[in-house]
């Protein structure tokens, strides 16, 4: 039959529209198939919205509605309004960084995760979705990472997805976060305080059934608290434990055991069995056991949450450093007009008034104005840093004495902070080896404990029949498989956020772990050990061009470079730049060649400038120049060398005292750069480095970097620069400084934000003690758990004192990580790890 026949009935009565019940209009030929027939629309506007409610997976609501679909904007349901208009360019604009044209990444908050299972499920159904390129999901903080094609899915889609499983998700805002966050305290809150009240009146009447099984009770009396205690244990069973029952389904919809799985058999079981006793009159009752193991658990996870939160403020406090509003000034006439709008409502190119105490809304950079900054919560620096015009301002950071006005040039997921915690999230999300193992070990854990629970029950149903009932809800109950997969992520998020706040932001998972077992640290020096902003100190000619022409010619081609000698000639230029170069090819770590005007130059490192056109200046004159450790570039044409700039860089403050405190500690300290030998010994010299190599070119270092691999060395290459790029990728782990290269910080496992150097050395420390607390974690619940299930097994443990056993396990894990966040700095930077 036709599309066309079956928008006509047998007596040729127009057929409503399945969607929104209008008539179909003769010859209509939109349709939808739904439930497996073809469902006719009155129009392509229905049929679009039929679709899209097919394809995102919510045809219930066809099935469960109880009218035909109005016309105009009602015609969408309005959960999946709410879900579409995510997927709205301008909605998205705040959340979604846009890495190509295709690829898009946001950060999701999601509601309803309880435990480390909770994580396991997200990751991996949202995974499996096509088109979905990476996800991960913090513990602590709820939020998940995710990458996706956006050819290929929707983020509506990915949030329908995740409702499939019995979660919600939304776009990650840290003022929504925060009353989820909140509206789950209060929630758990609740539940403990029913489980409680209702508990505490059980307990009474268990008592009094106790006493009554010593020194004599009626069967009357007897019958009638068994049946009040029921009902005071009903609302603790249908609310207080509906969260562990509700996952435990969830878990087994999706073929999984989850810690809920025997958390809420054990509960069952024990409520069944007492109400069986209480209708036949024969056996005991476990009503007490029940309440008080529900309060137990609900009680362990209320403090549960309340430490993670703890754990992971530092984290969050990036989150909340963006203001809710800021001050756009608009044109008017000759002036400026003031109005107060909401962040999210910022553009580039806005122009935005910053008044002394006020948040930087965005990222920007000073047009009027001069005063100091704080950028601690960014950097780690304490001290204010001076703005004038011209100078950049990172969103999130602190004015304090003058106005400022600036030129908005990113907002959103395209500014300094959100790319920081987008790293953080992703360190923080990511699974060491180590972690992945306790993940394995957790999920066969627990259908190991459903087993052994079944052999106990059959034992002692034939050894004691009165007593399998209470040990059966003991061994169910008493296991603890998410202290195991709790005690990685409790302890990395906590230690993440702590170096975080003080200037080393962890970009990896694996980075803590790794950085704990370095042997060999390996040190660029421009712009590493040195501050890297070098200055023009001299300029010797070798031919009829004058100084300040030689400077120009270099100034235009160093212009393509990122390098800090480069940048070093640019700022010598006193007066405007007059030349530009072209067709300029950049050899990072040696140098560049390119034309300005008819002529083609070359600058660079000697080396450099002798390859390519066969003339260097004598040794005599290099070496005198460079006697102070200086840097030496050459200028040169094909024909001649033309000048020498000689510029000079400081050395950090801090590097000597970290390479001391490095060789203490037993780690191999080497200096690899491609500076000159003078230069490379002057910089080895003053911070007391034994093993350097000089006048490197990128792959010479990433060959060092992998000799030392190939002895067994487990290698930390710390670096600034394009040049450093590929030895830091090659290293076990690499640290940028937070100034350099954007190429080598997106390579680097760890960036140091502030520019001091000895916050490395706390970091060093703080992967010690991390890696110590995830292994006493991991050691505390094994222990406990082979202690406590052959004690529940073998009847030693009563059931009320497995809930408390199980709780207090998993509390002491989150507990033990919470040692990490409340280290100060110095201490940290003076202990040594045991």
């Amino acid at each position: 039959m036709s599309a066309n026949s079956l928008a006509i009935d047998a007596s040729n009565h127009p057929q409503p529209c399945f969607h929104c019940g209008l008539p179909v209009p003769f010859g209509s030929q939109f349709s939808v198939n739904i439930d497996g027939l073809a469902r006719q629309m009155c129009c392509p506007g229905c049929e679009a919205v039929a679709r899209a409610i097919i394809e995102g997976g919510l045809g219930d609501y066809y099935r469960f509605r109880t009218e035909k679909a109005v016309t105009g904007q009602e015609a969408v349901p309005a959960f999946l309004r709410q879900i579409l208009v995510y997927d709205d360019p301008k909605v998205q604009h705040s959340f979604v960084r846009a890495e190509t044209a295709e690829i898009r990444d946001a950060a999701l908050i999601l509601e309803g995760i309880t435990c480390a299972a909770c994580v396991w499920l997200n990751e991996r159904h949202i995974a499996r979705l096509p088109g979905v390129l990476s996800v991960q999901v913090n513990y602590a903080t709820h939020r998940a990472r995710v990458r996706w094609d956006n050819t290929r899915i929707k983020l509506s889609e990915i949030l329908v997805a995740v409702s499939h499983i019995g979660y919600r998700a939304h776009p990650y805002n840290p003022d929504h976060a925060q009353r989820l966050l909140e509206a789950e305290r209060r929630d758990r809150l609740r539940r403990l305080g029913v489980a409680a009240a209702f508990g505490m009146q059980v307990m009474v009447l268990a008592v009094a059934l106790y006493v009554g099984a010593v020194h004599g009770i009626s069967l009357r009396y007897k019958s009638f608290f068994r049946w009040i205690s029921l009902l005071l244990t009903l609302p603790v069973l249908l609310y207080s434990a509906q969260v562990f029952f509700r996952s435990a389904w969830r878990d087994l919809m999706h073929g999984r055991a989850g810690m809920d799985v025997p958390v809420s058999l054990g509960i069952a079981i024990a409520f069944g069995g007492s109400v069986w006793a209480t209708v036949t009159g024969r056996g005991e009752v476990y009503y007490d056991s029940v309440v008080m193991f529900v309060f137990f658990l609900l009680a362990g996870r209320y403090f549960e949450l309340n430490a993670r939160k703890r754990a992971a403020e530092s984290s969050e406090a990036l989150v909340h450093l963006v203001p809710a509003m800021a001050t756009r000034m608009v044109a008017e006439g000759e002036g400026w007009r003031e109005e107060s709008v909401p962040v999210s409502e910022l553009a580039t190119g806005d122009r935005v008034l910053v008044r002394p105490g006020d948040t930087i809304p965005a990222d920007g950079r000073v047009v009027a104005g001069k005063s100091t900054v704080d950028e601690s919560l960014l950097s780690g620096e304490s001290l204010p840093i001076g703005k004038q015009a011209g100078a950049g301002l990172v969103g999130g950071s602190i004015n304090i004495e003058s106005p400022l006005q600036m030129d908005v040039e990113k907002v959103g997921a395209d500014m300094i902070l959100s790319g920081m915690l987008r790293l953080l999230d992703r360190a923080q999300s990511e699974k060491p080896d180590v972690a992945r193992f306790a993940d394995r070990a957790a999920s066969w854990f627990v259908s190991g404990v459903l087993l052994l629970a079944a052999i106990v029950t059959l034992y002692w149903w034939h050894a004691a029949p009165n007593s399998w009932l209470p040990i059966l809800i003991a061994v169910l109950v008493v296991t603890c498989p998410c202290a195991l997969s709790l005690a990685t992520p409790t302890a990395i998020t906590a230690a993440t956020g702590s170096l975080t706040r003080r200037g080393l932001l962890t970009t990896r998972g694996h980075a803590l772990e790794t950085l704990a077992k370095v042997t060999h640290f390996v040190f660029d020096k421009t712009g590493t050990l040195t501050v890297g902003r070098p200055k023009l100190i001299q300029i010797n000619t070798f031919s009829q061009v004058q100084a300040g022409a030689c400077l120009e010619i270099a100034a235009a081609l160093e212009r393509y470079s990122e390098h800090p000698v480069g940048r070093a000639l640019v700022g010598a230029m006193t007066t405007g730049h007059k030349l530009s170069a072209s067709d300029v090819v950049n050899e990072p770590g040696a140098g560049l060649q390119g034309r300005v005007g008819d002529t083609q130059y070359f600058i660079g490192t000697p080396r450099f400038v002798a390859d390519l056109t066969g003339r260097a200046a004598t040794v005599s004159q290099l070496e005198m120049l460079t006697q102070h450790g200086h840097t030496v570039v050459l200028l040169a044409t094909v024909k001649e060398v033309l000048a020498a700039f000689v510029v000079g860089d400081e050395i950090r403050a801090d590097a000597k005292e970290l390479v001391a405190a490095l060789k203490a500690d037993g780690k191999s300290v080497l200096l690899l750069t491609g500076d000159n030998k003078e230069a490379a010994s002057y910089v080895a010299d003053a911070v007391g480095i034994d093993d350097f190599a000089y006048g490197l070119r990128p792959q010479d270092k990433l060959e060092r970097v992998r000799s030392l691999q190939a002895q067994n060395a487990c290698v930390a290459m710390v670096g600034d620069g394009i040049n450093d790029a590929a030895a830091m990728a090659g290293a076990h782990v690499s640290i940028a400084m937070g100034g350099g290269a954007q190429v080598a910080a997106a390579s680097a496992d760890m960036i140091l934000l502030s520019g001091h150097l000895k916050v490395l050395l706390i970091g060093v420390h703080m992967a010690r003690k991390t890696m110590r607390i995830i292994r006493q974690n991991f050691a505390r619940a094994v222990a406990y758990n082979i202690v406590a299930v052959p004690a529940a097994a073998m009847g030693y443990v009563p059931p009320w004192v497995a809930a408390l056993g199980m709780s207090a396990s998993s509390l002491m894990v989150v507990l033990n990580a919470l040692r990490l966040v409340d280290r100060q700095t110095d201490k940290d930077a003076g202990s040594q790890s045991a």
